[in-house]
């Protein structure tokens, strides 16, 4: 999981070494298939009318970017241990909020980087305003936020635990 500041990524050991070998695949394996791609497609005939050669450079590109993005989440990356479970909300943590104090409209959520979105569990990002909000409140408190629109926000932190993923 992580805790971003402006300049720390802290990653647990097994996401720093899961975001690394995508780094590498990408750099290797996925390079050469994508060049693989465009050289086919450059030999089909005229670029200009070629799908195929503009399919698979607008791939290129979307794998150099994440390359990119990967390279500079690693070198700002510490690795440390997941959240303890204490009670205090914290990047890798799931917490359960209700919403003004409402017990029964409530939300569950990881709280995270969206580099560790899954399917099985929404995630907000430390940096959104409801993640901001929560992190470093303990259960029991209440947490404000700004919404998109200006106005603000309440929920209730009911439960937060480290992530079984």
């Amino acid at each position: 999981m992580t805790q971003t500041s402006e300049n720390v990524t802290w990653l647990t050991q097994e996401a720093f070494n899961q975001l690394k070998s995508e780094l590498e695949y990408l750099e290797g394996p996925a390079r050469t298939e994508i060049a693989k791609k465009i050289e086919a497609a450059r030999e089909e005939g005229d670029l200009k009318e070629n799908a195929g050669y503009h399919a698979a450079k607008e791939e290129q590109g979307k794998q150099e970017a994440r390359v990119r993005q990967l390279r500079q989440l690693l070198e700002r990356a510490k690795v440390g241990e997941a959240p303890a479970d204490t009670g205090v909300v914290a990047p890798g943590m799931v917490v359960t909020v209700a919403f003004d104090g409402d017990e029964d409209d409530t939300l569950t959520f990881l709280l995270a980087s969206r580099e560790f979105a899954t399917s099985d569990i929404e995630t907000y990002s430390p940096q959104s305003p409801m993640g901001s909000g929560v992190n470093g409140k303990k259960v029991g408190e209440d947490a404000h936020y700004e919404l998109p629109n200006g106005k603000q926000a309440m929920v209730k932190i009911l439960e937060a635990k480290p992530y079984q993923g």
